[in-house]
């Protein structure tokens, strides 16, 4: 097992048991990176979910032509674009992170995330709409996303980039980035920040404990910022 890879371990179990993605989004402020949310209509299926990982992107674009399509692009002439190989591209701790198009089609379905969870992948983030809910809610498997619809991809979308930078709201999301998203949000941390990041939000939580047991006390919440400048 490579170094990267037990490094990136205990920084996923670090955020996983010990942290939010409240605390996180405080620290990211500190660090000048102000803008780091996803838009907030991306959810957990799951409330208890709770995602980690690498981000891999994948790029969507619509499609306006079922079997006959015209134009020089070949990878609009497959059924559903790069999708198949970029499902197959995923590596171990990697989230399938895709965006593009109206929203108008399934972005994630049942199939994809066996394929997703048999190479080891850590989630899928999609900025639209998966299918089979009732089995993805079964199959222990973080999947985030806009909401649930039945439209089939193949005719109305195809993937045409994966490994690219893609954008999400005010996001710019480059491969590697760490993915972080509980029932609260989902923030996205530069990668080679995430060490720093990870250390200043565990002290951060430390702090907000004391300030909990001084709330519990009755110490002014004046008297508590000026000491800690949180609250």
């Amino acid at each position: 097992m490579s170094q990267n890879k037990n490094n990136d371990e205990q920084i996923f179990a670090l955020f996983r048991q010990e942290l939010s993605t409240a605390i996180v989004g405080e620290v990211l402020d500190q660090f000048g990176l102000g803008a780091q949310f996803l838009p907030n209509a991306i959810r957990p299926l799951d409330m208890r979910m709770t995602i980690v990982g690498r981000a891999m992107p994948v790029l969507f674009a619509d499609c306006f032509e079922t079997f006959s399509p015209s134009g020089l692009n070949p990878v609009f002439a497959k059924p559903f674009g790069l999708m198949l190989e970029a499902l197959d591209d995923l590596r171990p701790g990697e989230v399938f992170l895709a965006t593009g198009g109206r929203n108008h089609l399934a972005m994630w379905s049942e199939l994809m995330t066996l394929r997703a969870q048999r190479l080891h992948a850590a989630g899928a983030l999609v900025d639209g709409c998966v299918r089979d809910t009732a089995a993805l809610l079964r199959m222990n498997f973080p999947v985030f996303c806009r909401g649930s619809f039945a439209q089939d991809q193949r005719i109305r979308g195809k993937v045409v980039d994966f490994r690219a930078t893609v954008e999400i709201g005010t996001v710019r999301v480059r491969p590697g980035d760490l993915v972080f998203g509980d029932h609260e949000g989902v923030c996205l941390i530069p990668q080679g920040a995430e060490t720093d990041v990870a250390q200043a939000a565990l002290e951060r939580a430390r702090k907000r404990s004391d300030v909990r047991r001084e709330l519990e006390m009755g110490t002014s919440a004046v008297e508590i910022f000026a000491r800690h400048n949180m609250i």
